[in-house]
């Protein structure tokens, strides 16, 4: 058997009553929770609250038929909040906070002023989650917001998803250790241990099985450090009642155990530039390395039976016929089930989708079947936009989640399906084709700048009918902003009315490679999210001291002006074409100060700050070579991302020193060029201007500019200077008021 600490106790209990279908074990569950759930939730309190946290009392409740409950009620001048585990304890906290208080948590602004009197609970209020499983977080966020995270930050991210009721995140942090040790079983020398682990915002993909080395090699003291860490953070999730989802073996490997295995059958697999090694399903060493794998991993990790698998994420595998599909399924589970008889798969449907030319139902079926339904968890990341569980006939009758996305890379942009979210979850519920579905999931591929997403999306794991949300949009600013506020709530409703019918984000103009084409990327009116922002603008008399309501008016400024960008983008390519240099210039000028403009208002928050994911990259280095290869990891994973000469602009942020250093210089080079060139009377050589353009993209992630770390202006003034500047523009001339003076 696996090795256990006892924080796991409660997370093979659970895990075991899913495995099973058996609710028997319920009150097993609740005699091993009370000591560890009540203190876990107590430290929760505590760090968000260490001057009122006495005032809350948390209680240990059993589980409602096998569901998560929670329980709010008054007592004793006090606020008493009771569940059957840390999580829904946390979960009831949350909801007393959110509905009783006019507060709200996020990782994108936030509002946690506690009244002076705390409210009081008249009646009391009990919730249980129809959603066995809420899973969090992506193996892309892992390199697109979480790669550089230490301690500290990863504590608050661990409170913010107890919060929520999450009770299933991904925990991929510190696998560095786990192949370090599976290495040198294998006799890697050290060098080709080195040469095999990527670089940080690069490992998750590494996990996937889509690339080795890329960015590296890690600092001296990363492993160990990033096995410390992860330690730390799951010790945190479990203490909470929470089920991490750990890392199985796939069948990658890395190519130097032809070393050790000279005979060994392994397959090619590309994906994009990269090419990496998967063992045969029926190579006899198959098992042996799936083992030390597991064994290495439980040894510093522990485990709770979860293993997240994918052996081919966005790729093709070596053979399409069933048997071989079948046989490297079985040999996926087997290797888990080897080292851990009561072993679950879980196992990303996002393949399927990317790949369904090649995922036929009978492969489809081939790779599922082989499995037994009980050990195998699927997870349909892309709802909002096409879900899989009806293309697949439920998976094939394995439990699953439905998940949302709303992230591809951390593009910093205002969208999310709200309806989807709401009502479709509802109608999936109610499809008597539903299947196993046992609960929902956010695969963010990185940390959205769209809070109220997530907060409908978790919220919904306790409810059992949607929301109504013209009513949940205006209770949802009150509590963001912590007040009553007709002009916010007015904004709130035109932003659920544009941005937030949007599945996932379009793309902006300013933030890709520039181009004499006209973009048109905009899918609302851009006029109405300029109301929303004028609206907030009245409202900061009232909600200009809240964290939230600055984050939230900064966020649609920009989203409103980077719209904007797009249009004068079109007058740049009408006169273009045109051939006209003059009038050209004059809104090329136009555009390149409006990109300017939005770096100084972004520099205004935190969140936004290139300087700030650069610092906290190189804090993990200890010599100035290793900040500095760090700090190429953390450019380049912005931009260019690999080494194929053009730039991805996957992973795009509107944020202040990657406009005013990237974005912004590299539209003003192209330009200058089509100025010149039609001054001159000469055609561009777009090509070779290009090719050079590429080139300074490439030497972008070696540079070492100085950037702020810390925001600097006032957003409110500032915001208020720009709307007077571009609110004409934006909003049209015959209906702007005077957002920047008080309301009579």
């Amino acid at each position: 058997m696996m090795m256990r600490n006892t924080l796991c106790v409660v997370a093979v209990a659970v895990s075991l009553l899913f495995a099973h279908g058996c609710t028997g074990s319920d009150q097993t569950i609740v005699l091993d929770l009370p000591a560890n759930s009540v203190s876990a939730a107590r430290g929760l309190v505590g760090r968000l609250f260490p001057k009122r946290a006495d005032a809350f009392v948390f209680e240990s409740i059993p589980t409602d038929d096998g569901r998560d409950v929670f329980e709010v009620e008054s007592r004793d001048g006090r606020i008493v909040v009771r569940g059957n585990s840390g999580v829904s304890m946390a979960a009831g906290l949350n909801w007393y906070l959110s509905q009783r208080c006019r507060c709200n948590m996020s990782f994108y602004g936030e509002n946690l002023n506690l009244p002076d009197a705390l409210p009081e609970v008249k009646s009391k209020v009990r919730r249980t989650s129809w959603a066995q499983r809420r899973y969090f977080l992506n193996y892309c966020s892992f390199g697109y917001s979480l790669p550089w995270y230490d301690w500290k930050q990863w504590e608050r991210l661990i409170d913010w998803m107890a919060l929520h009721g999450v009770n299933m995140p991904l925990a991929v942090t510190g696998q560095e250790a786990v192949w370090e040790a599976v290495g040198r079983r294998l006799d890697m020398s050290d060098a080709e241990i080195k040469a095999f682990l990527a670089g940080p915002p690069y490992l998750p993909f590494q996990w996937m099985g889509c690339l080795d080395g890329w960015g590296g090699p890690l600092p001296k003291s990363w492993i160990a450090r990033h096995e410390k860490l992860q330690k730390r953070i799951l010790a945190r999730q479990r203490e909470l009642g929470m089920t991490p989802v750990l890392q199985g073996f796939t069948g990658h490997v890395p190519g130097a155990i032809r070393k050790k295995y000279p005979k060994a059958k392994l397959h090619k697999i590309r994906w994009n530039e990269w090419e990496t090694y998967l063992l045969d399903p029926l190579d006899p060493h198959f098992a042996g390395i799936a083992k030390m794998f597991l064994e290495e991993q439980t040894k510093r990790y522990g485990t709770d039976h979860l293993y997240a698998a994918d052996p081919f994420i966005e790729m093709i595998p070596p053979r399409g016929d069933a048997k071989y599909l079948a046989d490297l399924s079985r040999a996926i589970y087997a290797g888990m089930a080897e080292s851990d008889p009561e072993a679950i798969w879980v196992l990303q449907g996002w393949t399927f989708m990317y790949k369904r030319t090649f995922w036929t139902q009978p492969r489809f079926r081939a790779l599922l079947d082989a499995v037994d339904d009980r050990r195998m968890l699927l997870l349909d990341l892309f709802c909002e936009h096409t879900p899989m569980w009806n293309k697949t006939e439920a998976f094939c009758g394995k439990p699953w989640l439905r998940c949302n996305i709303q992230s591809f890379g951390g593009v910093v942009h205002l969208s999310g399906n709200l309806e989807v979210n709401n009502a479709g979850l509802w109608a999936t519920r109610r499809d008597p084709k539903r299947g196993q579905l046992v609960g929902l999931g956010f695969v963010n591929e990185a940390l959205d700048v769209n809070p109220v997403v997530y907060d409908l999306m978790f919220e919904a794991a306790w409810r059992d009918k949607p929301v109504d949300l013209d009513a949940w949009i205006i209770d949802y600013a009150r509590r963001r902003y912590g007040r009553k506020n007709s002009d916010a709530e007015a904004a709130w409703c035109l932003l659920r009315e544009t941005v937030y019918q949007s599945a996932y984000p379009r793309g902006a103009v300013l933030d890709r490679f520039p181009t004499m084409k006209p973009r048109r990327d905009v899918t609302h009116d851009n006029a109405r999210l300029a109301e929303a922002w004028r609206r907030l603008l009245l409202a900061a008399d009232e909600c200009g001291g809240i964290d939230a309501y600055r984050f939230d008016l900064v966020n649609v400024a920009r989203q409103t002006l980077s719209n904007h960008a797009a249009v004068l983008q079109r007058k740049v390519v009408k006169a273009h074409g045109a051939g006209d240099a003059k009038a050209m210039r004059a809104v090329a000028d136009e555009f390149l100060q409006l990109l300017l403009d939005m770096d100084k208002l972004l520099a205004t928050r935190r969140e936004f700050l290139l300087g700030r994911w650069i610092a906290d990259a190189r804090r993990w280095g200890e010599t100035d070579a290793e900040r500095a290869r760090l700090e190429w990891n953390a450019r380049r994973v912005l931009t260019s991302w690999g080494s194929g000469g053009h730039t991805l602009d996957y992973a795009r942020k509107e944020w202040s020193g990657m406009i005013r250093g990237f974005y912004h210089e590299r539209w003003r080079r192209r330009l200058d060029a089509e100025i010149a060139a039609i001054s001159e009377k000469r055609p561009l050589d777009v090509k070779a201007f290009d090719k050079k353009l590429r080139q300074w993209e490439l030497d972008w992630s070696s540079r070492r500019d100085a950037l702020p770390t810390e925001p600097q202006g006032d957003a409110v003034a500032l915001t208020r200077q720009l709307w007077k500047k571009y609110g004409p523009s934006v909003h049209g001339k015959n209906s702007v008021r005077n957002a920047d003076h008080k309301k009579d």
